[in-house]
């Protein structure tokens, strides 16, 4: 171009302020907001995703335009420079070679990439990587798998009998590149497998609040970041529906329910503030009777008496050979019926409200945790609610997520007992 030439300066000045005014509006744009951050270094606008925008934001950064954010070091090495940009558009690409995230415990890991061989301790870790399309990564399991929902899985080699203590030897022959547990098991893991280059990953399943952060992240760790996008867009279209409703109810409006896990014998395991059935009661439109306790206390019958709440929910177990029956490969709720009445016939329980009406409830263990955990929330939702949840069915809920996340072939209408009153189940079955 002749800069000499009016046209050409004509055109020069225009380009100028376009620059200028596409950078003004840089400048004031804020970080896209979102319901949570995806903890990933090299989000630097700190919303849910690693896009071009975050390249830009670094480049605003250096320029000294917008102030160093927390995850903007992209490269985790205390500086802010053009590597930071090169890493973000390899993260975008998925080219990186590590990748550093923030925990669930708070804590900064960072992973070496591609990641290709993982064990599971938990099956709710093992469920949330089949959701995101990642099964075919997994190289060993913890045992106690339910073989009809993991066909194949429950087949992999097993690293101990249980996953609160697992066999450290046979994690380290299988030669992972990481290991995945939950926020409050296996302590002392990173010491015993760090050695040996595997990266334990702690993310959380079990907070269906956070569900989307930790799926989003995983899917980053495993490379199948629009799997995990596309589960999530899913989870929250279901979660958003509901809390569309209990959101703006008002506490007169709110049942009190008591939520707990309940076993023959032995005292009943309220649900205290933070677990995650008073997290899916508070979604669900409900007002926990033991929000205020600590954990997951055990608790007198006699004190649920004077508590005297609309409604009852009992998680329901299954790990023990005593546990009632339920569950993918149960399809009989015999045992579930029976456990209820011998719920409702607790002594001093017959003047209960929830027993009274009927409104006691059974959920099974098996729809209580991981990304599952949203079959769980449409069944509170629609027992506190049913007026307000008229045209909402768990149960078809249930049924998308077994095909189209899990993959699995399960007829819901000719197998499984997840949930029981007498109006779920009003021919027997």
């Amino acid at each position: 171009m002749n800069l000499n030439r009016p046209e050409s300066r004509i055109i020069a000045s225009l380009f100028a302020m376009a620059m200028a005014l596409s950078l003004v509006l840089l400048l004031t744009l804020p970080a896209a907001a979102s319901d949570y951050t995806l903890e990933i270094f090299g989000n630097a606008n700190e919303d849910d995703t690693i896009n071009m925008q975050d390249v830009t934001y670094t480049e605003l950064i250096i320029l000294e335009y917008r102030d160093q954010t927390e995850l903007s070091d992209a490269k985790y090495d205390g500086k802010i420079n053009m590597q930071d940009v090169t890493q973000i558009e390899l993260v975008i690409l998925g080219r990186e070679k590590e990748l550093t995230f923030v925990d669930s415990i708070g804590k900064v890991v960072t992973v070496c990439k591609p990641v290709t061989r993982i064990v599971t301790l938990p099956p709710s870790s093992l469920e949330s990587v089949r959701t995101i399309g990642a099964k075919d990564k997994v190289v060993g399991v913890s045992t106690y798998l339910n073989e009809m929902f993991f066909p194949e899985l429950c087949k992999l080699p097993s690293v101990g009998s249980s996953w609160f203590t697992p066999d450290y030897e046979a994690i380290l022959e299988l030669n992972p590149d990481a290991v995945l547990t939950l926020t409050k098991y296996n302590p002392g893991m990173e010491d015993k497998l760090g050695p040996a280059g595997i990266t334990v990953v702690r993310l959380e399943f079990n907070d269906p609040m956070t569900m989307s952060k930790e799926l989003k992240k995983l899917g980053y760790i495993l490379d199948t970041k629009n799997q995990a996008e596309e589960y999530c867009d899913w989870y929250e279209g279901c979660m958003d529906k509901i809390k569309g409703i209990t959101e703006d109810l008002s506490e007169e409006e709110m049942p009190r329910v008591y939520v707990a896990t309940s076993r023959r014998d032995i005292p009943d395991k309220a649900a205290g503030k933070g677990d995650h059935k008073d997290k899916i009661c508070t979604v669900a439109g409900g007002i926990n009777i033991a929000g205020d306790l600590v954990g997951t206390p055990n608790v007198d019958m006699e004190w649920v008496i004077v508590q005297n709440p609309d409604i009852i929910v009992l998680a329901v177990p299954s790990m023990l050979p005593t546990d009632i029956s339920q569950g993918y490969d149960e399809d009989d709720p015999t045992e579930m019926k029976e456990f209820r009445e011998e719920v409702m016939s607790r002594t001093g329980w017959e003047n209960i409200v929830a027993v009274k009406t009927e409104n006691v409830y059974l959920l099974g263990w098996q729809i209580q945790l991981g990304p599952s955990a949203i079959v769980s929330v449409a069944y509170m939702a629609k027992w506190f609610h049913p007026e307000l949840f008229e045209d909402m069915d768990p149960s078809a809920i249930h049924q998308e997520y077994l095909t189209e996340f899990q993959e699995l072939d399960i007829d819901l209408d000719e197998h499984g007992v997840f949930v029981y009153h007498p109006e779920e189940h009003p021919d027997g079955k």
